[in-house]
């Protein structure tokens, strides 16, 4: 049983102290996987990834994890919310929030997709891919938006490399579906 397992089932049975000894162990770790997600965002962006991951630890609160793979999966999952809700919210704002509403039709600019607009498109999809088919949603939030590799992913998941990688094949390839077809 690694620490991070160990931790985790003393914080199950209520020890408070726990919690105080986890966080710096596993500080590095989300931060990479916050660095990681904080590469996809738009240059000049204002959030950090110390910032990202405090408010994915204050998020994650007071849940309880079955292991280090359900620990880091829910905190990815937790920083995959966080910015898709800022992006939402600059989107929000970008659009004018309470502007009187003009018809896209009715303007002849076309305006480039943002990564905003990418990171919303994604996930939605991953929604619809959820409902479909679990285990593949989860392991593009992992290699999406927690920036794992392939290896490490498939170790989180607790699956063979191989068929992490024909999930990740047919996870892709349906989702690039499903964007395609939301757009149309």
């Amino acid at each position: 049983m690694s620490e991070v397992t160990r931790l985790l089932a003393a914080i199950q049975n209520g020890n408070s102290r726990a919690g105080e000894e986890l966080l710096p162990l596993v500080y590095h770790e989300l931060r990479q996987i916050a660095r990681a997600k904080m590469a996809h965002e738009q240059p000049g962006h204002t959030l950090q990834a110390t910032a990202l991951v405090h408010e994915a630890w204050l998020r994650l609160g007071d849940a309880r994890f079955e292991n280090r793979a359900h620990f880091f999966g829910a905190a990815a999952e937790a920083m995959r919310r966080i910015l898709v809700e800022r992006a939402r919210r600059k989107l929000t704002e970008k659009r004018g929030a309470g502007a009187q509403h003009v018809d896209a039709d009715e303007v002849d600019i076309a305006a480039p997709m943002e990564m905003d607009d990418e990171l919303l498109a994604v996930h939605e999809s991953l929604e619809a891919l959820a409902a479909d088919d679990a285990q593949k949603a989860e392991l593009v939030k992992l290699r999406y938006f927690a920036g794992l590799t392939l290896e490490q992913a498939a170790e989180t998941l607790g699956i063979p490399h191989g068929t992490a990688k024909r999930e990740w094949t047919v996870a892709r390839a349906w989702l690039m579906r499903d964007i395609l077809r939301r757009r149309a």
